[in-house]
């Protein structure tokens, strides 16, 4: 049984992996941000470094997944491979800050991965509003986010909400994360837990 969570950056993705894999017993698997040695760089000079940290997130992923499916473990997995090549690159794309030649590469390397990891048995979307992200990214306080735009979130969103439309590979719940608190609030994450629960059991 996989289970990814997938959303924009603050969404609450990593704390809801790790509050569901201790109800579910699933073992978690989260993005690698503190050991990603391009992720500073990446921030201080886009066009840069916007290749190299694709294909280190795209091999992190990648070795993630094949570990996950190796295992044969229940798991839960923090962001999926799919945000990587249908969000972060192509909007890097868009923005002039990826040439054509490097997303070309990156477009084929996933293409060709993709067809080796299959998708999760359930994929976990947590739809945020703009105001919504800033305010977690700010409450986190990690350095390297302080540089964030609101313009670069608004672009993520909405490639997000485009690619969920069009999503077709195995099972999707969305949840609207601007008026709920999963953290101090149990019941909020016991009704995500119910609706987890109720996907699940269409799954056996």
């Amino acid at each position: 049984m996989q289970v990814a969570i997938a959303g924009n950056i603050g969404a609450g993705k990593t704390t809801l992996t790790r509050l569901l894999s201790k109800h579910f017993k699933w073992e978690p698997h989260f993005e690698d941000v503190v050991d990603n040695p391009y992720l500073d760089d990446f921030y201080h000079s886009m066009d840069r470094w916007s290749f190299n940290l694709q294909i280190y997130f795209l091999n992190s992923r990648f070795r993630q997944v094949l570990k996950m499916k190796e295992s044969g473990k229940n798991t839960i997995q923090d962001r999926t491979i799919y945000e990587d090549a249908h969000i972060f690159a192509p909007n890097l794309h868009a923005m002039g800050l990826m040439g054509n030649r490097d997303y070309e590469n990156y477009k084929s390397l996933f293409e060709l991965m993709e067809q080796l990891v299959g998708a999760p048995d359930l994929l976990i979307y947590l739809r945020s509003s703009i105001p919504n992200l800033v305010g977690q990214i700010h409450k986190r306080g990690r350095e390297y986010e302080n540089t964030i735009s609101i313009d670069y979130l608004n672009r993520l969103n909405e490639r997000y909400e485009a690619w969920i439309q069009t999503y077709n590979k195995g099972k999707l719940l969305i949840i609207d994360v601007d008026n709920i608190n999963f953290v101090d609030n149990p019941e909020d994450l016991g009704n995500i837990i119910n609706r987890i629960d109720a996907e699940i059991n269409g799954l056996f």
